[in-house]
């Protein structure tokens, strides 16, 4: 591998899928496996399926759904995820207008069919907020997530606000049906500490854990550089998920780079599960430190997997294990 491509490698930093940033793997109720994420040319959505989760590498992708020539959705194609909700797949992702590059807002994807391979697929438009919602979707959106709890379907996502570079916050809201939101937002976390705040101030990239009445909920912190990092809330199950007080903040990440490892910016990642049943955190980093012009257009950022570990507390633990080490 080249340079170009990748640093040094490590036992630690060999990429399970090369320049898929934003990585996203669904296990689906057969128990295969699908995988998307965005593409260095920020274009398209692609799909990748597999009976197993280490056939997502070798995979052929599928172009699912291209961007639009000119206005919504023709810019900036970011973080797509698939999810099957209220009985059908969707994908949900953000995007700019090449008029307006960065006026990035939430898109939804509805499959007819039962592949998603195979669609077809129908645009939703921009995800819906509540009728008595004045401000959600107003501003820079992006890195939506959603899952289910007791019943209810909870939609979670990065939202810019404030002046100058401006501060991006996570927001939680229960969905009325896929592209709709049911309550108004609620503010989850805003970059409160110093490693949340390097580059610009950003909390974005959600992703939920549950294990045995507990939801943990990962997220990324700062510029997309060698600062980038994982924080993480987490709550109870039983809790109202719309109170604030219900989510307790880690005060440190609980992922970040480490150059003895060749581990850099780690961070936008997704959970599975792999056969054995094992939790397994799906994240990007780079292999190299040092990028040349803007970090958002270097297109190393690959796909890497870790085993989560569980500590005595019954909380997870992330830690970098040799390449292939599930």
């Amino acid at each position: 591998m080249t340079r170009e491509m990748n640093g040094p490698l490590t036992e630690y930093n060999k990429p399970f899928i090369l320049q898929r940033a934003d990585p996203f793997v669904c296990r689906a109720s057969d128990g295969s496996y699908y995988f998307t994420a965005s593409v260095p040319s920020y274009d398209r959505i692609v799909l990748r399926h597999s009976s197993t989760l280490a056939g997502l590498a070798q995979a052929p992708e599928v172009c699912v759904w291209e961007r639009h020539e000119q206005g919504p959705m023709s810019w900036h194609v970011w973080a797509p995820e698939l999810h099957f909700l209220f009985g059908r797949w969707y994908l949900y992702f953000a995007a700019g207008e090449k008029e307006d590059v960065w006026k990035i807002r939430p898109y939804v994807l509805e499959c007819a069919g039962e592949d998603p391979m195979k669609g077809p697929w129908a645009e939703k438009g921009k995800m819906e907020r509540a009728g008595e919602d004045e401000f959600s979707f107003e501003a820079f959106s992006l890195d939506a997530t959603v899952f289910e709890c007791r019943g209810s379907w909870y939609y979670v996502w990065a939202e810019k606000v404030g002046v100058g570079k401006q501060i991006s916050n996570l927001y939680i809201a229960r969905m009325a049906c896929a592209a709709k939101l049911d309550t108004v937002q609620v503010l989850l976390t805003t970059p409160d500490y110093d490693w949340e705040r390097v580059g610009f101030w950003v909390n974005e990239g959600p992703a939920v854990l549950k294990r045995d009445g507990k939801l943990y909920l990962t997220y990324s912190a700062s510029a997309t550089g060698e600062c980038y990092c994982m924080g993480m809330l987490s709550a109870r199950e039983d809790a109202d998920l719309l109170d604030p007080a219900s989510w307790k903040k880690e005060r440190y990440p609980v992922l970040k780079s480490d150059p003895e490892k060749g581990i850099y910016g780690p961070g936008h990642n997704s959970f599975t599960k792999d056969e054995a049943g094992n939790d397994v955190c799906v994240y990007h980093a780079r292999t190299y430190a040092q990028i040349q012009g803007d970090p958002l257009y270097d297109p190393n950022r690959h796909t890497m997997l870790m085993k989560v570990e569980w500590d005595g507390e019954d909380r997870p633990v992330f830690a970098y294990r040799p390449a292939g080490a599930l």
